[in-house]
C-alpha cells in the first residue's frame, strides 16, 4: 500500500541498487576490520607471497600454441601497448572476432566469434559467468582492465577441463581473471580524451597475515560522446554532431582472496551504475533521438577450492545477481507522449564439482550448475517469466605431452514459467565435444589439433515474451563446430628471440539461425533457419631483440569468414552473407620496446558487410581500415611508481560503420596517467 504510492514507488525504484552499494561497501568495510589484526607489523611482512609460502597461488598462463582448440591470450602488458581502454577495445585486436559496436564511449558493444553471433559468446569473470537472462547480451564496452590481469578468448577446450557446467555452454568463452594483490598499495589513475572524456580510478590493495588478501576499487567515467560526423545527401555532405550519446557511469568493485580450511577462497562484490543516452540511427530525417537508459547491477560471488587429497579436488562457487534497468524514449508516437520501461532482474546460481586424478597423465571433473532467474517490469500485463536451469558436465583430459585429448558430455535442462500467458516449452539436451592435439615430431615445436563441440543457445526473456516483439514459438538455435589448425613455434638465435604461426580452419553448421537485427535497446530476433560457417583463422607472432635493450613485437592476424544462409534454395538471399559478418577482416600491431619510451602502432581493417539477410548494394555497409598510435614510459622514484600514456586513434580520421546508420568517432586522443604508491 505504502510502497504503491507513486512518489515513493519511483523513489524506491530509482535508489533501491544504491542501497545493493551501500552494501557493498559495508560488507568490505567489515571484512577489513575483521581481518586487519592479522597484518603483520614488520614493514617486510606486507608482502601477500611471504618467502616461506612454498605453494604457489598465481595461475599459470594458458599456452596458445599446446591448446588442442584455438585459444587467444591477453595479459597487462598487452592492454598497455594497444591502448585498451577497455575490453571491447582489447577484444578488438584478437582474431575472428567481430566487435559490434554503436560508436562513442558509452555505445553498446557486444562480441561475436566466427560469425555464430553474440549471444553464443560467454563472459566469464573469475570463473563465473556474467548473465542476462533478458536480453542475453553482456556489453563487454563497460568492463573495465585496471583489475584484470588476463583475458583469453577460448573455442572449446583450453586445457582447463575444471570448469563450472555454465562455461561449457557457450561455443566461445571470454575469460577474465581478476589482478590478486602482490603487496599493500595504492593506484590512482587519470584520463582524459576527446569529446569530454574524463576517466578515473583509485584502488587499494592490503595483505594481512596468513595469506589473506583484499583490494578496492572505485571507477568514475563520464562523455559528452559529441563528435562530428557526415551526413550525406547525394552528392551534398554536412558536418553533424552525435547527439544523445553522452555517458556516466560510477562502480565499485571489491575482492577477498584467503586461505580457509585449507582452501583458496575468493570473493568478489560489484556494483555499477550508468546513465547514458541513445543517439539512435542516423539519416536526414531524424537527426535527433530522445531515449535514454538507467542501469544499476550488484552482483556478489564466490568460490572456494579445496585440494582434498592427490586424487580429489573440489570446488564450490555461488554468486546472487540484481540488475535494474529503465528506458524512456520521448515520442510523439506515444499517446502518451512518452513511453517508460522498467526491468527488474534477479538470479541465484551455485555450482559444485570433484575434479579426480587417478594418475599424473589423466584427469576426470564432473561439475553441476543449478540457476534460477526472475523477470519483472511495469509492463501491462506482463509475463513476468521465471527460468530454472540445470546443467551437468562431465570432461576428461588425457595428456602425454606430445599427444593430448579432452572431451566432454554436458546435459542441459531449462524450464519457464510465467505468470500469464504462455511459456516457452522446456529444452533439453546432451552436448558433447572432443579435442585432439599432437606434436608429430620430436622435438620440433610443431603441432597438430582437432575439435568438435556441440553448442546451443536458448532464446531470452526478451526474444520469448517482450510484449511488443516476443515470440514464444522462437526455436533454440544449435550449432555444430569443426576445426582443424596447426601451431609452430621457434627461437632463432639472440636477435630473433621469438616467432610463431597459428593457422585454423573451421566449419560451423547451425540451425534455427536466430538472427539478431540491431536496435539500441531491444534487438530484432528470427529463425533463418539453416547456415553454415566457413572460414580461416591465421595470426602470426615476431618478437626481435635490438641493441641495448630494446626490442620489436609485431602481433599480426587475419580472419576469412564465409557465413551464408543455406536455409531455402528458392530464396532471394540462398547463399548470401549473414548480416553484420565480414568476408575478411585483419589486425596489425608494431610495438617498439625500450627502457625510454614504448610506441606502438596498431592496424584494423575490416570488409564490408550487409545490413539484412539479402545482399544487396542497400544493404551494404562499406569497409575500412583504422590506424591508431600509443606511447607510453614508466618513471620510478622509489617505491613510487608513473606511468605517462598517449593515444591517438584513428588518425586517418576515417568515418565508418560497424552498425548501419551509426557512425563511429573520427580522429580521437588520450591521455591517461598512473600513479602507484
Amino acid at each position: 500500500m505504502f510502497y504503491n504510492e507513486p512518489r515513493v514507488k519511483a523513489f524506491i525504484d530509482r535508489y533501491m541498487p544504491r542501497l545493493h552499494f551501500c552494501r557493498t561497501l559495508c560488507v568490505i568495510g567489515a571484512l577489513a576490520f575483521v581481518f586487519s589484526p592479522l597484518q603483520a607489523i614488520e614493514p617486510d611482512t606486507l608482502d601477500c607471497n611471504p618467502l616461506q609460502e612454498l605453494e604457489v597461488v598465481g595461475k599459470a598462463v594458458p599456452s596458445p600454441l599446446a591448446s588442442s582448440s584455438p585459444l587467444q591470450v591477453m595479459e597487462r602488458d598487452a592492454f598497455l601497448r594497444n591502448g585498451a581502454l577497455s575490453l571491447a577495445d582489447a577484444v578488438k585486436r584478437m582474431t575472428g572476432v567481430d566487435v559490434h559496436d554503436y560508436g562513442g564511449v558509452g555505445g553498446l558493444k557486444t562480441v561475436s566469434v566466427r560469425g555464430l553471433g553474440a549471444k553464443h559468446t560467454a563472459v566469464s569473470y573469475d570463473g563465473l559467468v556474467l548473465s542476462n537472462a533478458q536480453s542475453g547480451h553482456v556489453d563487454i564496452g563497460r568492463l573495465s582492465l585496471d583489475n584484470v590481469s588476463m583475458a583469453t578468448l577460448s573455442l572449446g577446450h583450453d586445457g582447463d577441463i575444471f570448469r563450472s557446467a555454465t562455461e561449457y555452454m557457450s561455443s566461445s568463452l571470454l575469460t577474465l581473471s581478476t589482478l590478486r594483490p602482490s603487496a599493500t598499495g595504492t593506484s590512482v589513475r587519470l584520463r582524459a580524451g576527446s569529446f569530454g572524456l574524463v576517466d578515473a580510478m583509485l584502488r587499494h590493495s592490503q595483505c594481512f597475515g596468513d595469506g589473506w588478501s583484499a583490494s578496492l576499487q572505485g571507477s568514475f567515467m563520464r562523455s559528452s560522446g559529441r563528435y562530428p560526423f557526415l551526413l550525406s545527401n547525394g552528392a551534398n555532405t554536412a558536418v553533424e554532431r552525435r547527439e544523445e550519446s553522452d555517458v556516466m557511469t560510477f562502480g565499485v568493485e571489491g575482492d577477498l582472496f584467503g586461505r580457509l580450511l585449507g582452501g583458496d577462497l575468493a570473493v568478489k562484490l560489484n556494483f555499477f551504475d550508468s546513465e547514458r543516452g541513445l543517439p539512435g540511427a542516423v539519416n536526414l530525417y531524424n537527426k535527433e533521438n530522445k531515449e535514454r537508459l538507467w542501469d544499476d547491477n550488484f552482483y556478489a560471488q564466490a568460490s572456494y577450492e579445496r585440494r582434498m587429497n592427490r586424487f580429489f579436488t573440489l570446488k564450490a562457487r555461488l554468486k546472487y545477481d540484481y540488475q535494474h534497468t529503465r528506458y524512456k524514449n520521448i515520442s510523439a508516437n506515444y499517446a502518451s507522449g512518452e513511453q517508460e520501461d522498467i526491468n527488474r532482474e534477479n538470479s541465484c546460481y551455485a555450482s559444485l564439482g570433484v575434479k579426480y586424478v587417478p594418475f599424473g597423465s589423466l584427469s576426470l571433473a564432473l561439475t553441476s550448475d543449478i540457476a534460477y532467474a526472475a523477470l519483472d517490469n511495469n509492463f501491462n500485463d506482463s509475463r513476468q517469466p521465471r527460468r530454472l536451469s540445470s546443467l551437468t558436465v562431465l570432461a576428461a583430459r588425457y595428456d602425454m605431452g606430445r599427444f593430448s585429448a579432452t572431451a566432454s558430455l554436458l546435459a542441459t535442462y531449462i524450464k519457464d514459467n510465467v505468470r500469464n500467458g504462455t511459456a516457452s516449452a522446456p529444452f533439453c539436451r546432451f552436448s558433447p565435444s572432443v579435442a585432439l592435439s599432437a606434436q608429430p615430431f620430436a622435438g620440433v615445436p610443431f603441432r597438430l589439433r582437432a575439435s568438435y563441440k556441440d553448442c546451443y543457445r536458448v532464446p531470452t526473456f526478451t526474444d520469448l515474451y517482450y510484449l511488443r516483439l516476443g515470440n514464444v514459438g522462437l526455436k533454440p538455435e544449435r550449432a555444430s563446430q569443426f576445426n582443424f589448425g596447426a601451431t609452430w613455434s621457434v627461437s632463432l638465435g639472440r636477435v630473433v628471440e621469438y616467432l610463431s604461426i597459428i593457422a585454423d580452419g573451421y566449419y560451423n553448421r547451425v540451425q534455427d539461425k536466430i538472427v539478431a537485427l540491431p536496435t539500441m535497446y531491444v534487438w530484432k530476433m528470427f529463425n533463418s533457419g539453416e547456415a553454415e560457417i566457413a572460414g580461416v583463422d591465421a595470426s602470426a607472432e615476431l618478437l626481435l631483440n635490438l641493441s641495448r635493450g630494446m626490442r620489436l613485437q609485431l602481433d599480426a592476424g587475419y580472419s576469412f569468414q564465409h557465413a551464408v544462409d543455406i536455409s531455402d534454395p528458392a530464396a532471394k538471399n540462398y547463399r548470401h552473407q549473414l548480416p553484420y559478418t565480414p568476408l575478411h577482416s585483419g589486425k596489425f600491431t608494431l610495438a617498439f620496446l625500450s627502457p625510454y619510451v614504448n610506441v606502438s602502432y596498431m592496424f584494423t581493417a575490416v570488409g564490408e558487410r550487409y545490413v539484412l539477410p539479402q545482399n544487396t548494394q542497400r544493404n551494404r555497409i562499406e569497409g575500412y581500415a583504422e590506424h591508431s598510435f600509443s606511447a607510453n614510459r614508466e618513471f620510478l622514484f622509489g617505491r613510487y611508481r608513473l606511468l605517462l600514456q598517449g593515444e591517438l586513434l584513428n588518425v586517418g580520421n576515417k568515418q565508418y560503420e560497424i552498425i548501419k546508420f551509426y557512425p563511429m568517432p573520427g580522429f580521437q586522443w588520450r591521455l591517461s596517467a598512473l600513479f602507484s604508491f
